[in-house]
């Protein structure tokens, strides 16, 4: 069985609300790169967990779509993929109760039918949907 490892480095000083850190990725396109609460829950300077993983859902669901596609024989010429996550309060805590997928894509010679279900089983099976413990919804147009 093929195996993959990525890593990612977090460093934390302070206090969970008064504190700050860093974030750093295998590749370094992350490196050092700053997150507080103030970035987390608010509109402060830096980056936070939730966007990185929107933003790794985005891409994740793009890639694993144009794949299906290609393999349908009608590989888009351009995916958008915006992802919302959205975190409730839990009790003491918070937890991420959803992602928002929206889609828009050319894809040549592909039915409207043939688009929605490639890209429902798109959402279904690219890896950051399986990892999420939350609900992950799509709104698919195609252009």
């Amino acid at each position: 069985m093929a195996q993959l490892k990525r890593t990612a480095k977090a460093v934390w000083h302070g206090t969970g609300k008064d504190g700050d850190g860093t974030l750093s990725t295998q590749s370094a396109t992350l490196n050092n790169v700053p997150y507080s609460f103030v970035a987390r829950f608010g509109d402060g300077k830096g980056t936070n967990p939730e966007e990185l993983i929107a933003a790794a859902h985005a891409g994740c669901f793009s890639m694993q779509l144009a794949f299906m596609l290609t393999a349908n024989n009608t590989p888009a010429t351009e995916i958008r993929t915006g992802a919302v996550l959205i975190m409730e309060s839990d009790g003491p805590g918070w937890k991420i109760a959803a992602v928002e997928l929206t889609l828009e894509a050319a894809v040549p010679g592909i039915t409207p039918d043939k688009f929605a279900s490639i890209a429902a089983d798109a959402k279904a099976n690219c890896p950051v949907s399986k990892v999420l413990n939350a609900e992950v919804r799509l709104k698919a147009n195609l252009v």
